[in-house]
């Protein structure tokens, strides 16, 4: 089995990017860009595993609803709202550029919505 048809795999990069997200958080000050792109990155990484584990093809996409739409398509309820998904997916492009800086306050919001992913994937996953 390839690793991209892995969800292991997926899962372990999704971890990756969670523990990444959690460090930027407690510097001093805080990487409030690191941790939101990293927060994203978790929660892609995630809906992608869930994909993966139900055999479902997804497009190279940072969007985070499309990929809950395809997880829907799959029987896959994914318990995280709509509006907290684009939130975070507007992280994976914007913060990469100068002047949209967000704020602490943003970073622990996009944590909370990542931990919720994560949450649901390792449970729909049978992870500890």
């Amino acid at each position: 089995m390839s690793e991209a048809n892995n969800p292991l795999a997926w899962a372990t990069r999704a971890e990756e990017d969670f523990i990444m997200a959690r460090l930027a958080l407690r510097q001093k000050p805080p990487l409030s860009y690191s941790a939101c792109f990293h927060a994203q990155q978790c929660a892609e990484k995630y809906l992608k595993a869930l994909l993966v584990s139900k055999g479902v093809a997804f497009p190279r996409t940072h969007d985070l609803l499309l990929l809950q739409t395809l997880c829907e398509q799959a029987s896959i309820f994914v318990a995280v709202n709509e509006k907290d998904l684009n939130t975070l997916s507007d992280y994976a492009v914007r913060v990469r550029y100068p002047g949209e800086d967000p704020i602490p306050e943003e970073a622990k919001e996009a944590l909370e919505i990542a931990k919720a992913t994560r949450k649901f994937s390792k449970q729909f996953l049978g992870l500890k």
